[in-house]
């Protein structure tokens, strides 16, 4: 049996509204297109798309960290994989 986690995609978009203050944000949870993959056992698979105007004139790597440090607390409670596709408004 697969273990589960607690964390869902509506908590890390009220996450990332409250650190970030987005224009827009989507979070998607994708765990069921990595069933059965190693990872799983270890969390849940996110897909993250986010604009914002702290993103402007950050590079790539930047924005990224951003948004890792705005989930930081939320990582460890079940986050394997994001896929963030951050950009500036």
């Amino acid at each position: 049996m697969a273990p589960t986690f607690g964390i869902t995609a509506q908590q890390i978009e009220a996450t990332l509204q409250a650190a970030l203050q987005p224009d827009s944000v989507a979070v998607v949870d994708d765990s069921h297109l990595h069933a059965g993959h190693e990872g799983a056992k270890s969390g849940k698979h996110f897909s993250v798309t986010i604009r914002a105007k702290c993103f402007a004139g950050l590079s790539h790597v930047q924005r990224h960290r951003l948004v890792y440090d705005a989930l930081r607390d939320l990582i460890p409670q079940g986050i394997h994989a994001l896929a963030i596709k951050a950009e500036p408004i």
